[in-house]
This record gives structure tokens, sequence and C-alpha cells, in this order.
């Protein structure tokens, strides 16, 4: 109600006082009303980039995203500005640093586009250049020392790297009131994939990512006891795993 409460007395000020008003006013009274929009939903830019340019597969339009590329640095400000409290929730926290780090990982490919691979690029998950309000920081960071460090292995298919054999990029931003859904279907569909696990019930070949981080699946169990919860389907118990190359190459849309 607020929000477009706002637009619409936004509309009328620019109408009522067109005459009077000059080019600078119209920028400053677009400004106030795209401040309240990012406060009120702060993540809706990044939805609309990510559903423009982003496939419901996760194929990545990098050419046609490279054109909205001050929109996704307008976004990437916003966030800088309006970090999660040390003592906010953890779900804000998590749909803050999981949009940040999706957000920032295009960002940087499409700073040196074209280019085949993320690891084309000099340091591209130690460089710190990513603003958390007056901190730099990079992307490995971000992911070991807080998203990891919030105790749900299931950010792992949240987070994007720009490649083929990772959990694809959702065509949706994060929000806290569907976090939990989102992150058990980027799990499943992820853990389901045939081209990044191939599964059955006697047969495991799994993503480099279950051996990378595999602490933080078996906090309760081993691996089969984290992938057998979603999964139709279950992997009988003493079955070898097996882990499967990693593709690096850019994650697309061809």
């Amino acid at each position: 109600m607020l929000l477009s409460f706002s637009y619409y007395l936004s509309l009328a000020l620019l109408t009522v006082l067109q005459p009077a008003v000059r080019d600078d006013d119209h920028t400053k009274l677009s400004g106030c009303f795209s401040s309240l929009q990012a406060e009120t939903d702060p993540h809706g830019q990044w939805d609309a980039l990510l559903q423009k340019h982003v496939t419901p597969s996760g194929e990545v339009n990098y050419s046609g995203f490279k054109k909205d590329i001050d929109l996704l640095q307008e976004y990437l400000s916003a966030l800088s500005k309006n970090t999660p409290h040390e003592n906010a929730a953890k779900e804000e926290k998590l749909v803050y640093y999981i949009n940040l780090y999706n957000a920032a990982t295009v960002k940087m490919i499409l700073d040196h586009y074209p280019v085949n691979s993320i690891k084309d690029i000099k340091n591209p998950w130690d460089k710190k250049w990513i603003k958390v309000g007056n901190k730099l920081t990079s992307l490995g960071a971000i992911e070991h020392k807080i998203l990891r460090k919030l105790n749900d292995p299931r950010i792992h298919f949240a987070i994007n790297c720009a490649s083929y054999s990772c959990p694809k990029l959702q065509n949706r931003a994060f929000v806290k009131k569907k976090l939990e859904t989102q992150l058990n279907e980027a799990t499943r569909a992820f853990v389901n994939d045939q081209t990044k696990n191939r599964i059955s019930s006697s047969s495991v070949e799994l993503s480099q990512i279950f051996k990378w981080f595999k602490s933080d699946f078996t906090t309760d169990g081993n691996l089969v006891d984290f992938i057998n919860q979603y999964l139709a389907i279950a992997i009988n118990p003493g079955v070898k795993v097996r882990f499967i190359k990693y593709d690096w190459s850019l994650n697309e849309a061809k």
C-alpha cells in the first residue's frame, strides 16, 4: 500500500508541478521514489534483471546483460548501503549475501566479457572489490567467512560461480518470505540434475562440490544421508561414491 500510494503521489507531483519544475527537480523526485522502492523491495531490481537475462535452466545471456550493467551496478551500490545488522536474523543474512554473491559474480564476468571461463580472470575469488558498507570484500570471503558460517549447506546450491558444473543461477532473486522453499528447490534440482550428478540406487557419481565441502554436508550423517533427503529413490547403504570432473566453462546461453 505504501509503495503504491507513494508511486501515485510522485506521479501527481510531477504532473501538477510540471510547468514550474526543472529537469534536475524531476531527477530528485525520481530519485526519492527509487530510494523508497529499494527500501520496500531491496532485491526487486536484481529479480527483474535475472528474469530478463537468465533462462529457467540457468543459462545467462551475458551479451544482453552487459547492456544493463549500469542497472546491475546500481543494485550492488544499493546493497552496499543497506547491509544487514550484525544481529539480523539468519534468513535476512542468507538472502542478502546469496543475492550479493550472485550479482557480484555476474558483474565480474561482465567486466571481463567476452571470457570463456571465470578461471580466465585473475584471482576471481580472492580479489577484494565488492563493497559492503565501508569495507571491500571478495567472493571467497562472502562464501567461506559468511555464508558457510551460517550453517546451512543448501547455500552451495543457491550461489553460482558462472560455470557449467555449478548449480544453476536462479532466474529469480532470493527473498526472505520464500527462502526455505527456494533453498529446498535449488538443492533438489541440483541433486537430481543428471548433468551434474549421476545417481541410481546402486551407483553414485557426484559433483566435486560434495567433495570440496564434504564437512558442510556431513554434520548429521554421511554424504548419502544428505543426498537421500532430496531423491525420489534412495541410494543403497554402502554404495561407493565417485566424483565427476568439474566443467568450468562459462554458463552462457548458446
